[in-house]
Protein backbone atom coordinates (compact mmCIF):
# COMPACT_ATOMS: atom_id res chain seq x y z
CA UNK A 1 0.00 0.00 0.00
CA UNK A 2 1.94 3.00 -1.30
CA UNK A 3 -0.64 5.77 -1.09
CA UNK A 4 -3.30 7.00 1.28
CA UNK A 5 -5.71 6.64 -1.63
CA UNK A 6 -5.02 2.88 -1.60
CA UNK A 7 -6.53 2.45 1.87
CA UNK A 8 -9.59 0.21 1.26
CA UNK A 9 -12.01 2.46 3.17
CA UNK A 10 -11.00 5.49 1.10
CA UNK A 11 -11.24 3.53 -2.14
CA UNK A 12 -14.73 2.45 -1.06
CA UNK A 13 -15.93 6.07 -1.15
CA UNK A 14 -16.12 5.83 -4.95
CA UNK A 15 -16.40 2.14 -5.65
CA UNK A 16 -18.93 -0.61 -5.03
CA UNK A 17 -18.95 -1.43 -1.35
CA UNK A 18 -21.19 -2.41 1.47
CA UNK A 19 -22.89 0.69 2.77
CA UNK A 20 -24.59 1.87 5.93
CA UNK A 21 -26.98 4.73 5.33
CA UNK A 22 -27.32 7.43 7.98
CA UNK A 23 -29.44 10.58 7.87
CA UNK A 24 -29.74 12.53 5.71
CA UNK A 25 -29.24 10.09 2.81
CA UNK A 26 -25.52 9.77 3.56
CA UNK A 27 -23.84 6.52 2.55
CA UNK A 28 -21.01 5.34 4.80
CA UNK A 29 -18.79 2.76 3.09
CA UNK A 30 -17.86 -0.20 5.25
CA UNK A 31 -15.28 -2.93 4.75
CA UNK A 32 -15.06 -6.35 6.44
CA UNK A 33 -12.46 -5.13 8.92
CA UNK A 34 -14.60 -2.10 9.75
CA UNK A 35 -17.64 -4.32 10.35
CA UNK A 36 -15.68 -6.28 12.94
CA UNK A 37 -15.07 -3.06 14.87
CA UNK A 38 -18.60 -1.68 14.74
CA UNK A 39 -20.07 -5.08 15.66
CA UNK A 40 -17.95 -5.25 18.82
CA UNK A 41 -20.02 -4.93 22.04
CA UNK A 42 -17.93 -1.95 23.16
CA UNK A 43 -18.94 -0.07 20.01
CA UNK A 44 -22.52 -1.33 19.83
CA UNK A 45 -23.20 0.13 23.28
CA UNK A 46 -23.10 3.55 21.56
CA UNK A 47 -26.48 2.70 20.00
CA UNK A 48 -27.95 3.07 23.51
CA UNK A 49 -26.33 6.43 24.26
CA UNK A 50 -27.97 9.52 22.80
CA UNK A 51 -25.82 12.20 21.24
CA UNK A 52 -27.64 15.12 22.84
CA UNK A 53 -29.12 13.83 26.08
CA UNK A 54 -31.35 16.54 27.53
CA UNK A 55 -31.92 18.34 24.21
CA UNK A 56 -34.70 15.86 23.41
CA UNK A 57 -36.78 17.46 26.20
CA UNK A 58 -37.16 20.47 23.90
CA UNK A 59 -36.57 18.99 20.44
CA UNK A 60 -38.24 15.54 20.61
CA UNK A 61 -36.68 14.20 17.40
CA UNK A 62 -33.14 14.90 18.65
CA UNK A 63 -32.72 11.37 19.92
CA UNK A 64 -29.97 10.20 17.57
CA UNK A 65 -27.15 8.23 19.13
CA UNK A 66 -23.38 8.29 19.31
CA UNK A 67 -23.19 5.26 17.03
CA UNK A 68 -24.67 7.28 14.16
CA UNK A 69 -22.45 10.25 14.94
CA UNK A 70 -19.33 8.07 15.02
CA UNK A 71 -20.10 6.74 11.56
CA UNK A 72 -20.53 10.30 10.32
CA UNK A 73 -17.17 11.33 11.79
CA UNK A 74 -15.54 8.24 10.26
CA UNK A 75 -16.85 9.23 6.81
CA UNK A 76 -15.58 12.78 7.27
CA UNK A 77 -12.13 11.36 8.08
CA UNK A 78 -12.11 9.56 4.73
CA UNK A 79 -13.09 12.76 2.93
CA UNK A 80 -10.39 14.78 4.72
CA UNK A 81 -7.71 12.23 3.89
CA UNK A 82 -8.77 12.03 0.25
CA UNK A 83 -8.48 15.82 0.01
CA UNK A 84 -5.01 15.82 1.57
CA UNK A 85 -3.71 12.70 -0.21
CA UNK A 86 -2.36 14.57 -3.24
CA UNK A 87 -0.81 17.46 -1.31
CA UNK A 88 2.97 17.05 -1.25
CA UNK A 89 3.52 18.66 2.15
CA UNK A 90 0.91 16.39 3.75
CA UNK A 91 2.40 13.30 2.10
CA UNK A 92 5.80 14.12 3.57
CA UNK A 93 4.39 14.50 7.08
CA UNK A 94 1.64 11.84 7.25
CA UNK A 95 2.28 8.25 6.21
CA UNK A 96 -0.23 5.62 5.14
CA UNK A 97 0.19 4.11 8.60
CA UNK A 98 -0.64 7.47 10.19
CA UNK A 99 -3.70 7.79 7.96
CA UNK A 100 -5.01 4.37 9.04
CA UNK A 101 -4.49 5.41 12.66
CA UNK A 102 -6.49 8.56 12.01
CA UNK A 103 -9.38 6.60 10.46
CA UNK A 104 -9.53 4.38 13.54
CA UNK A 105 -9.37 7.38 15.89
CA UNK A 106 -12.26 8.99 14.01
CA UNK A 107 -14.42 5.88 14.31
CA UNK A 108 -13.56 5.24 17.97
CA UNK A 109 -13.27 8.81 19.30
CA UNK A 110 -16.51 8.54 21.32
CA UNK A 111 -16.26 4.89 22.36
CA UNK A 112 -15.64 5.79 26.00
CA UNK A 113 -18.76 7.93 26.37
CA UNK A 114 -21.37 6.88 28.89
CA UNK A 115 -25.03 8.01 29.25
CA UNK A 116 -25.34 11.77 29.91
CA UNK A 117 -21.57 11.99 29.87
CA UNK A 118 -21.10 15.73 29.32
CA UNK A 119 -23.52 16.94 32.03
CA UNK A 120 -21.85 14.57 34.49
CA UNK A 121 -18.33 15.58 33.52
CA UNK A 122 -19.23 19.26 33.82
CA UNK A 123 -19.78 18.64 37.55
CA UNK A 124 -16.08 17.72 37.83
CA UNK A 125 -16.38 15.34 40.76
CA UNK A 126 -12.98 14.62 42.33
CA UNK A 127 -11.37 11.28 41.39
CA UNK A 128 -14.20 10.56 38.96
CA UNK A 129 -13.32 8.44 35.90
CA UNK A 130 -13.19 10.28 32.57
CA UNK A 131 -14.67 9.06 29.33
CA UNK A 132 -11.14 9.24 27.90
CA UNK A 133 -10.02 6.62 30.43
CA UNK A 134 -12.89 4.37 29.36
CA UNK A 135 -11.95 4.89 25.72
CA UNK A 136 -8.33 3.97 26.41
CA UNK A 137 -9.38 0.79 28.17
CA UNK A 138 -11.75 -0.27 25.39
CA UNK A 139 -9.22 0.42 22.63
CA UNK A 140 -6.14 -1.02 24.33
CA UNK A 141 -7.46 -3.88 26.44
CA UNK A 142 -10.69 -5.14 24.85
CA UNK A 143 -11.06 -7.48 21.83
CA UNK A 144 -11.12 -4.30 19.73
CA UNK A 145 -7.35 -4.10 20.30
CA UNK A 146 -6.85 -7.40 18.46
CA UNK A 147 -8.88 -6.16 15.48
CA UNK A 148 -6.80 -2.98 15.34
CA UNK A 149 -3.52 -4.91 15.39
CA UNK A 150 -4.47 -7.89 13.22
CA UNK A 151 -6.74 -6.30 10.61
CA UNK A 152 -5.29 -2.80 10.40
CA UNK A 153 -1.66 -3.33 11.35
CA UNK A 154 -1.88 -0.45 13.81
CA UNK A 155 -0.92 -0.38 17.48
CA UNK A 156 -3.94 0.53 19.67
CA UNK A 157 -1.80 2.94 21.70
CA UNK A 158 -1.27 5.01 18.53
CA UNK A 159 -5.03 5.38 18.13
CA UNK A 160 -5.36 6.50 21.75
CA UNK A 161 -2.59 9.06 21.24
CA UNK A 162 -4.52 10.76 18.44
CA UNK A 163 -7.83 10.67 20.35
CA UNK A 164 -6.11 12.20 23.39
CA UNK A 165 -4.66 14.95 21.16
CA UNK A 166 -1.01 14.17 21.75
CA UNK A 167 1.12 16.40 19.54
CA UNK A 168 4.59 15.01 20.21
CA UNK A 169 5.24 14.26 16.53
CA UNK A 170 4.46 16.28 13.42
CA UNK A 171 2.03 13.66 12.14
CA UNK A 172 0.13 13.49 15.47
CA UNK A 173 -0.06 17.28 15.64
CA UNK A 174 -1.67 17.40 12.19
CA UNK A 175 -4.02 14.50 12.81
CA UNK A 176 -5.05 15.86 16.23
CA UNK A 177 -6.00 19.19 14.62
CA UNK A 178 -8.11 17.30 12.08
CA UNK A 179 -9.93 15.35 14.81
CA UNK A 180 -10.25 18.14 17.39
CA UNK A 181 -9.61 21.67 16.24
CA UNK A 182 -11.30 24.77 14.86
CA UNK A 183 -12.47 22.95 11.74
CA UNK A 184 -12.53 19.23 12.41
CA UNK A 185 -14.30 16.06 11.41
CA UNK A 186 -16.17 15.95 14.74
CA UNK A 187 -17.74 19.43 14.61
CA UNK A 188 -18.43 19.07 10.91
CA UNK A 189 -20.65 16.08 11.69
CA UNK A 190 -22.30 17.01 14.99
CA UNK A 191 -23.32 20.54 13.96
CA UNK A 192 -25.04 19.17 10.86
CA UNK A 193 -26.43 16.03 12.50
CA UNK A 194 -27.70 17.72 15.67
CA UNK A 195 -29.37 20.43 13.61
CA UNK A 196 -30.95 17.87 11.30
CA UNK A 197 -32.45 15.79 14.10
CA UNK A 198 -33.51 18.78 16.16
CA UNK A 199 -35.44 20.04 13.14
CA UNK A 200 -33.68 23.41 12.97
CA UNK A 201 -31.70 24.84 10.04
CA UNK A 202 -28.85 26.45 11.96
CA UNK A 203 -26.19 23.76 11.64
CA UNK A 204 -27.00 22.67 8.09
CA UNK A 205 -26.20 25.83 6.18
CA UNK A 206 -22.41 25.86 5.91
CA UNK A 207 -20.84 24.48 2.74
CA UNK A 208 -19.20 21.25 3.91
CA UNK A 209 -17.85 20.19 0.53
CA UNK A 210 -16.32 23.58 -0.23
CA UNK A 211 -14.74 23.62 3.22
CA UNK A 212 -13.22 20.17 2.68
CA UNK A 213 -11.94 21.14 -0.76
CA UNK A 214 -10.17 24.13 0.77
CA UNK A 215 -8.22 22.10 3.34
CA UNK A 216 -4.45 22.53 3.45
CA UNK A 217 -1.68 22.72 6.05
CA UNK A 218 -0.66 25.87 7.89
CA UNK A 219 2.65 27.61 7.24
CA UNK A 220 4.47 25.64 9.94
CA UNK A 221 3.08 22.39 8.56
CA UNK A 222 1.82 21.18 11.94
CA UNK A 223 -1.94 21.63 11.75
CA UNK A 224 -4.92 22.06 9.48
CA UNK A 225 -5.58 25.31 7.61
CA UNK A 226 -7.85 26.41 4.76
CA UNK A 227 -7.33 28.29 1.52
CA UNK A 228 -9.13 31.56 0.91
CA UNK A 229 -11.80 29.70 -1.10
CA UNK A 230 -13.03 28.13 2.14
CA UNK A 231 -13.18 31.35 4.14
CA UNK A 232 -16.91 31.97 3.73
CA UNK A 233 -17.73 28.33 4.50
CA UNK A 234 -15.58 28.57 7.64
CA UNK A 235 -17.36 31.76 8.71
CA UNK A 236 -20.71 30.04 8.27
CA UNK A 237 -19.49 27.10 10.36
CA UNK A 238 -18.46 29.46 13.16
CA UNK A 239 -21.86 31.14 13.03
CA UNK A 240 -23.63 27.75 12.91
CA UNK A 241 -21.86 26.74 16.09
CA UNK A 242 -22.81 30.01 17.77
CA UNK A 243 -26.50 29.65 16.88
CA UNK A 244 -26.62 25.96 17.79
CA UNK A 245 -25.32 26.76 21.26
CA UNK A 246 -27.67 29.69 21.62
CA UNK A 247 -30.84 28.02 20.35
CA UNK A 248 -30.29 24.32 21.02
CA UNK A 249 -27.51 23.29 23.42
CA UNK A 250 -28.09 26.20 25.81
CA UNK A 251 -31.84 26.65 25.29
CA UNK A 252 -33.26 27.57 28.70
CA UNK A 253 -35.47 24.45 28.95
CA UNK A 254 -32.54 22.21 27.95
CA UNK A 255 -30.51 23.85 30.71
CA UNK A 256 -33.38 23.34 33.17
CA UNK A 257 -33.35 19.59 32.49
CA UNK A 258 -29.54 19.57 32.63
CA UNK A 259 -29.46 21.41 35.96
CA UNK A 260 -32.03 19.02 37.40
CA UNK A 261 -30.12 15.93 36.28
CA UNK A 262 -26.81 17.30 37.52
CA UNK A 263 -28.20 18.05 40.97
CA UNK A 264 -29.80 14.60 41.22
CA UNK A 265 -26.62 12.85 40.08
CA UNK A 266 -24.47 14.94 42.43
CA UNK A 267 -26.64 14.03 45.43
CA UNK A 268 -26.80 10.39 44.35
CA UNK A 269 -23.02 10.28 44.07
CA UNK A 270 -22.57 11.78 47.54
CA UNK A 271 -24.75 9.03 49.01
CA UNK A 272 -23.53 6.07 46.99
CA UNK A 273 -19.80 6.79 46.97
CA UNK A 274 -19.61 5.70 50.61
CA UNK A 275 -20.46 2.15 49.51
CA UNK A 276 -17.34 -0.08 49.19
CA UNK A 277 -18.81 -1.58 46.01
CA UNK A 278 -19.52 1.81 44.46
CA UNK A 279 -16.84 1.78 41.74
CA UNK A 280 -18.02 -1.58 40.45
CA UNK A 281 -21.68 -0.53 40.36
CA UNK A 282 -20.71 2.77 38.71
CA UNK A 283 -18.88 0.94 35.96
CA UNK A 284 -21.83 -1.40 35.33
CA UNK A 285 -24.11 1.60 35.13
CA UNK A 286 -21.88 3.45 32.68
CA UNK A 287 -21.54 0.40 30.46
CA UNK A 288 -25.32 0.17 30.15
CA UNK A 289 -27.66 2.33 28.13
CA UNK A 290 -29.53 5.41 29.27
CA UNK A 291 -32.75 3.69 30.25
CA UNK A 292 -30.99 1.14 32.47
CA UNK A 293 -28.92 3.90 34.05
CA UNK A 294 -32.03 5.91 34.93
CA UNK A 295 -33.73 2.83 36.34
CA UNK A 296 -30.72 2.17 38.57
CA UNK A 297 -30.56 5.80 39.73
CA UNK A 298 -34.24 5.75 40.64
CA UNK A 299 -33.83 2.46 42.49
CA UNK A 300 -30.87 3.75 44.46
CA UNK A 301 -32.49 7.09 45.29
CA UNK A 302 -35.61 5.61 46.88
CA UNK A 303 -37.65 8.44 48.41
CA UNK A 304 -34.80 10.95 48.64
CA UNK A 305 -35.05 14.49 47.19
CA UNK A 306 -33.04 13.47 44.15
CA UNK A 307 -35.62 10.77 43.39
CA UNK A 308 -38.29 13.45 43.05
CA UNK A 309 -36.10 15.35 40.59
CA UNK A 310 -35.49 12.23 38.52
CA UNK A 311 -39.20 11.40 38.49
CA UNK A 312 -39.91 14.92 37.25
CA UNK A 313 -37.48 14.31 34.39
CA UNK A 314 -38.03 10.69 33.47
CA UNK A 315 -41.36 9.79 35.04
CA UNK A 316 -44.75 9.50 33.38
CA UNK A 317 -45.40 13.25 33.60
CA UNK A 318 -42.59 15.63 32.72
CA UNK A 319 -42.22 18.52 35.20
CA UNK A 320 -39.27 20.67 34.25
CA UNK A 321 -38.19 23.36 36.67
CA UNK A 322 -39.17 26.88 35.62
CA UNK A 323 -36.81 29.73 34.85
CA UNK A 324 -37.29 32.70 37.19
CA UNK A 325 -34.14 34.66 36.38
CA UNK A 326 -31.34 34.75 33.86
CA UNK A 327 -28.22 36.90 33.68
CA UNK A 328 -25.94 37.11 30.67
CA UNK A 329 -22.53 38.75 30.69
CA UNK A 330 -23.92 41.72 28.79
CA UNK A 331 -27.11 42.06 30.82
CA UNK A 332 -25.51 41.87 34.24
CA UNK A 333 -21.74 41.54 34.17
CA UNK A 334 -21.43 41.60 37.96
CA UNK A 335 -23.74 38.64 38.57
CA UNK A 336 -22.23 36.74 35.64
CA UNK A 337 -18.68 37.28 36.87
CA UNK A 338 -19.65 36.21 40.37
CA UNK A 339 -21.40 32.95 39.41
CA UNK A 340 -20.09 31.75 36.03
CA UNK A 341 -17.22 29.22 35.86
CA UNK A 342 -17.38 28.39 39.55
CA UNK A 343 -16.92 24.80 40.80
CA UNK A 344 -20.14 22.81 40.86
CA UNK A 345 -19.98 22.27 44.62
CA UNK A 346 -19.94 26.05 44.97
CA UNK A 347 -23.12 26.28 42.88
CA UNK A 348 -24.78 23.64 45.07
CA UNK A 349 -23.91 25.51 48.25
CA UNK A 350 -25.13 28.78 46.75
CA UNK A 351 -28.36 27.14 45.57
CA UNK A 352 -28.97 25.78 49.06
CA UNK A 353 -28.47 29.23 50.54
CA UNK A 354 -30.73 30.76 47.90
CA UNK A 355 -33.48 28.25 48.74
CA UNK A 356 -33.28 29.32 52.40
CA UNK A 357 -33.58 32.98 51.47
CA UNK A 358 -36.51 32.32 49.13
CA UNK A 359 -38.28 30.37 51.88
CA UNK A 360 -37.90 33.26 54.30
CA UNK A 361 -39.24 35.75 51.76
CA UNK A 362 -42.36 33.76 50.92
CA UNK A 363 -42.94 32.47 54.45
CA UNK A 364 -42.92 28.88 53.30
CA UNK A 365 -40.30 26.14 53.67
CA UNK A 366 -38.42 25.59 50.44
CA UNK A 367 -36.37 22.44 49.99
CA UNK A 368 -32.77 22.87 48.86
CA UNK A 369 -33.49 20.69 45.82
CA UNK A 370 -36.35 22.98 44.70
CA UNK A 371 -34.08 25.90 43.71
CA UNK A 372 -31.23 25.41 41.25
CA UNK A 373 -28.57 27.79 39.97
CA UNK A 374 -27.30 26.92 36.51
CA UNK A 375 -24.14 28.56 35.17
CA UNK A 376 -21.45 28.09 32.53
CA UNK A 377 -19.15 25.30 33.77
CA UNK A 378 -15.43 25.53 34.30
CA UNK A 379 -13.66 25.45 30.94
CA UNK A 380 -14.36 27.47 27.79
CA UNK A 381 -15.39 26.18 24.39
CA UNK A 382 -12.66 25.72 21.79
CA UNK A 383 -11.72 28.85 19.87
CA UNK A 384 -11.64 29.16 16.08
CA UNK A 385 -7.94 29.87 15.66
CA UNK A 386 -7.34 28.70 12.09
CA UNK A 387 -5.09 30.02 9.35
CA UNK A 388 -6.23 31.06 5.87
CA UNK A 389 -3.83 30.59 2.96
CA UNK A 390 -3.79 33.12 0.12
CA UNK A 391 -2.09 31.49 -2.92
CA UNK A 392 -1.81 34.73 -4.90
CA UNK A 393 0.50 36.24 -2.25
CA UNK A 394 1.73 32.93 -0.79
CA UNK A 395 0.79 34.17 2.67
CA UNK A 396 -1.21 33.06 5.70
CA UNK A 397 -3.57 35.09 7.90
CA UNK A 398 -5.57 34.23 10.98
CA UNK A 399 -9.25 33.73 10.17
CA UNK A 400 -10.13 36.00 13.08
CA UNK A 401 -7.97 38.78 11.60
CA UNK A 402 -9.70 38.74 8.22
CA UNK A 403 -13.25 37.93 9.36
CA UNK A 404 -15.28 40.24 11.61
CA UNK A 405 -17.74 37.38 12.22
CA UNK A 406 -15.07 35.09 13.61
CA UNK A 407 -13.33 37.88 15.46
CA UNK A 408 -16.56 38.59 17.35
CA UNK A 409 -17.79 35.07 18.02
CA UNK A 410 -14.75 32.84 18.31
CA UNK A 411 -13.07 34.33 21.36
CA UNK A 412 -14.09 34.18 25.01
CA UNK A 413 -17.07 36.34 24.02
CA UNK A 414 -18.62 33.20 22.52
CA UNK A 415 -19.29 31.76 25.94
CA UNK A 416 -20.33 35.15 27.30
CA UNK A 417 -22.93 35.57 24.57
CA UNK A 418 -24.56 32.15 24.46
CA UNK A 419 -24.20 30.87 28.03
CA UNK A 420 -26.11 32.47 30.87
CA UNK A 421 -26.48 32.25 34.61
CA UNK A 422 -30.02 31.11 35.36
CA UNK A 423 -32.17 30.33 38.38
CA UNK A 424 -34.76 27.54 38.14
CA UNK A 425 -37.42 26.58 40.66
CA UNK A 426 -39.77 23.63 41.04
CA UNK A 427 -43.05 24.28 39.14
CA UNK A 428 -45.16 24.51 42.28
CA UNK A 429 -43.04 27.42 43.52
CA UNK A 430 -43.39 29.55 40.40
CA UNK A 431 -46.43 31.60 41.41
CA UNK A 432 -45.10 32.07 44.96
CA UNK A 433 -41.78 33.56 43.87
CA UNK A 434 -42.95 35.56 40.87
CA UNK A 435 -42.45 38.93 42.56
CA UNK A 436 -39.11 38.24 44.21
CA UNK A 437 -35.98 40.16 43.22
CA UNK A 438 -33.65 37.29 42.31
CA UNK A 439 -30.78 39.62 41.50
CA UNK A 440 -30.76 40.79 45.10
CA UNK A 441 -31.30 37.27 46.43
CA UNK A 442 -28.53 35.83 44.29
CA UNK A 443 -26.11 38.46 45.52
CA UNK A 444 -27.02 37.63 49.11
CA UNK A 445 -26.82 33.87 48.54
CA UNK A 446 -23.34 34.07 47.01
CA UNK A 447 -21.82 36.79 49.16
CA UNK A 448 -20.54 34.43 51.87
CA UNK A 449 -19.64 31.73 49.34
CA UNK A 450 -17.43 33.60 46.91
CA UNK A 451 -14.47 31.95 45.19
CA UNK A 452 -11.94 34.17 43.50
Amino acid sequence: MNSILDIPEIRALDGPARLIRIPNQIDVPVTPRLVKLIDAPEFQRLTKISQLGMVAFVYPAANHNRFEHSLGVFRNALLFLRQFANQTRFQKMVSVQDAKTFILAALLHDIGHWPYCHPIEDIRIDDFPSHESFATEYIVRSPIANCIRDDWGVEPEEVVAVINRRRDTSARAILSSMLSGPIDIDKMDYLYRDSLHAGVPYGQNFDTLRLIRSLCLNEAGNRLAITKKGRTAAELMVFARYVMFSEVYWHHAVRSATAMFQRAFFLWHQRQSQNPQFNQSLRRMFESGESRMIDQLLLDCGTSPESRILESLFGIQRRLYKRVANFSFHQNAEIFARVAYQPYSWLVNSSDRLAELVGKRIGHRVLASEVLIDAPPVGLEVQFDVDVYYPDTDSYQKLGDVSPVVNTLATRQFDDFVKQVRVFVAPELLSKVAKLDFEELLFAATESNRVS
